[in-house]
Order: structure tokens, then sequence, then C-alpha cells
């Protein structure tokens, strides 16, 4: 019987012909696919199809961006810098580690009302939550209520695992290094009645439902939140265990709303988190009308050791969120960039077109 057997395939790596039988190939199946036969469509960019594209993205683009821009500029914020690294700042004695607890005041103007409801935020400097070891110092299992995790916490919240023997609940450095500063903000009403008023500041209502009902929940069982905790100690840094965070039942524990704030990690070193919402109380009265203001600030959140700032920002939102004025600037420059695009090969197409055209009557 004759041997199929090519002799270049062993010299190439193939398999050696075998006495008696026909040798495999290393050829590819004879299918559209593999042998590249497959239906295929190019688009031919001629000026007919490329000139349109850029004017079009041009007219979309920059009505869009105005629109987002003039929207940004109307929502009204306001940022108080309360670091105190300033000599004539009023927060400079709260640097020294001798006060504590450290209570300042600060002075603003609100220049124009703020209508609807306003948000408060406190935002941090120079702080890197996106560090790969800290973002992962943290354990799921215990935050949601898991009793094996709680008394046993991740081997990934080193060295906020145990402290004395006992399981850190929450473990972690993110919860280690949770936010405390206690912000007050008061209304001067005129000057006849210097006696402020103090405005009233929503603690609930500030996290994501998903993160409130879903990812967040205290151990199950039976009596009282402190008795659910029991075998458990608060993290290195925080004053108070975690079945003390707040008076209210339902805000208590992991299910703590500015908790859970603060475990959401940012991604860029300066952000802004989440502190209080101000609601608005009637459409006759502006939720906060321009006048004079003082924000009472207890000092505790220490940032000048790794040269870090912290702010208030009061700011209301519209249907696009927060003020952001770069997302308008951005598609204005893009669509500016292609509807100019645009004209420039316009002009050189018409002027090629034409010397073509030229060119081909004196050849006939």
């Amino acid at each position: 019987m004759a041997m199929n057997c090519n002799p270049k395939d062993e010299v190439d790596g193939g398999p050696p012909c075998a006495p008696g039988g026909a040798a495999k190939t290393r050829r590819p199946d004879n299918t559209a696919f593999k042998q590249q036969r497959l239906p295929a469509w190019q688009p031919i960019l001629t000026a007919g199809t490329v000139l349109p594209t850029f004017f079009i993205v041009g007219l979309i683009f920059i009505p869009i961006g105005i629109g987002i821009f003039v929207t940004s500029n109307n929502i009204r914020e306001i940022e108080i810098d309360y670091t105190g690294t300033e000599p004539s700042s009023p927060c400079n004695k709260c640097l020294s580690p001798n006060v504590t607890p450290c209570v300042c005041t600060i002075n603003f103007t609100l220049e124009k009302a703020f209508e609807g409801n306003v948000f408060m935020y406190y935002g941090l400097s120079n702080f890197y939550q996106n560090h790969r070891r800290y973002v992962k110092s943290r354990d799921d299992s215990q935050l949601n209520g898991d009793p094996s995790a709680l008394h046993n916490p991740s081997k990934e919240c080193e060295p906020y695992r145990r402290n004395e023997d006992l399981p850190i609940a929450p473990c972690g450095a993110i919860a280690n290094s949770m936010f405390n500063d206690t912000l007050e903000l008061f209304l001067v009403s005129n000057e006849s009645d210097p006696t402020p008023k103090p405005i009233r500041l929503q603690r609930k209502g500030i996290a994501w439902w998903t993160d409130k009902h879903v990812k967040f929940r205290n151990p199950p069982g039976e009596g009282t939140l402190e008795e659910k905790f029991k075998g458990t100690t608060k993290p290195v840094n925080w004053p108070n265990p975690v079945y003390m965070l707040d008076s209210e039942e339902d805000n208590n524990g992991f299910i703590n709303e500015d908790l859970i704030v603060w475990m959401r990690t940012a991604a860029l070193p300066t952000f802004r988190k989440l502190y209080r919402l101000i609601e608005r109380t009637d459409d006759l009265h502006p939720t906060l009308p321009a006048g004079q203001y003082f924000l009472n600030i207890t000092y505790n959140y220490p940032v000048h050791s790794f040269d870090g700032r912290k702010r208030m920002i009061l700011s209301t939102i519209s249907w696009m969120g927060g003020k952001n004025p770069f997302l308008g600037i951005a598609y204005i420059t893009v669509g500016s960039i292609s509807f100019l695009l645009g004209v420039v090969l316009l002009v050189i197409n018409h002027k090629y077109r034409n010397s073509s055209n030229t060119a081909d009557t004196m050849a006939f």
C-alpha cells in the first residue's frame, strides 16, 4: 500500500512519516473561518462619509456640553478648609496633641441662598484609600453579620485583626482609620439677634440602599446589640465600640451609615464623602438662606502627619449630580475639535478636488 507522506512536514517539525500509514498534516481545515473566506465589509472612507460624521459629532457634542456646563454653574457650592495649618486659622490650636478634645469655630458667609436639599460632605486630600493593602484590609463576611467571621476575621485584616487576643469588629485598616470629626452648622439670624440657630443635619439617608440593606448587616440573634458583639473589641483608633456609634438602633453597629460611607473606598487621593443631609422643609423658604453662618468642629481626625487637608463642603445637586464643570468643558472641547477638523477637511477636499478636475480637463 502506498504511503501518503510528505518529508517536508517532518523537516518543518511535523510528525515523522510512519511506515504503513499516512502522516498527519498541519494544514488548517478547509473551512470558511480557518481559510479566511468569511464575508467581510470594510467602509470606504470618502469625503461624503467622513465630513458629515465630523460635523454631526460637533453639532451634537457642543450643545450637550453647553447644557452640562450651564447646569453645573447653577449648582450652589461652598468649600471651607479647616485643616488649621495656617497660624491665623481658628483650628490651628487643634494641631497640638495636648489639646484633646479640641473644638474650633469657623465663620463664613453665604452670598446666595441654597435651594432644595443641601448635601454636606467632608473632604480629605493626600489620603490614598486606593492603596492595594488598604483596600483589601477588610472582611466583607464579618460586615455582613456572619457569626463565624465576627469571631474569626479574615487574615487580610492584619495587623488590625485582633487586639489583646480578641477579634476586632470591624477589622481592617479601612475601619480603623474611619473619619471621626464632628461637624455642626449654625445660622446667625440677624445682627439684632446674635443667638445662633442650629441647622438640622440628617444622619440617615446618606448611604447607598444596597449597602445599607444588603452588604452590611448586624450579627443575628436575640438580645441587645452589645450582647451580639460580645467577645469582640473595638478598632485600635476608635474611642468607642461599634455598637455605640449611634443612639438609634437602625443606625448602629455595622449598619451605621457613617461607617458604610467610609468603607466605600475612594479611587483618588483627593475625595469627598457624604456626611449629612439638610432637607428642605417647605417651598416658601430656602433651605439655607443667604447670611452669616458658623461651622462648629470637634477636631479629632489627624491629617497633619501625612500632609493631608480637611474641608467641609455644602452643595446642592441637579439632574447630573454635583458640581462638575470638567464634563461640560470636555464635551465642548471634543465637539469643537471635531467641527474644526470637519471645516479643515472640507477646505482641503474642495481645493484638491478642483485641482484634480482641472488636470483631467487639460488632459482631455
